[in-house]
């Protein structure tokens, strides 16, 4: 069986939990890695993988003196 490795914009907003609206300004500013096949916009999930994993902020450790 073949993986799915490219993904549309209704699919890859659902899949971060965001509005196409907002899918579609992110990528007018390239804030977030696309490819363009003809007309459409398709995203690499491995590519938006690692562009999940390089936002990932790290929780604070407090240190008590």
């Amino acid at each position: 069986m073949i993986e799915k490795r490219f993904i549309g914009v209704s699919e890859c907003a659902e899949y971060l939990g965001v509005k196409t609206a907002t899918l579609y300004a992110w990528t007018y500013e390239k804030r977030i890695p696309y490819v363009k096949m003809g007309r459409l916009v398709k995203f690499d999930l491995k590519e938006l993988e690692g562009w999940i994993k390089d936002r990932k902020v790290k929780p604070y450790v407090y240190k008590s003196r």
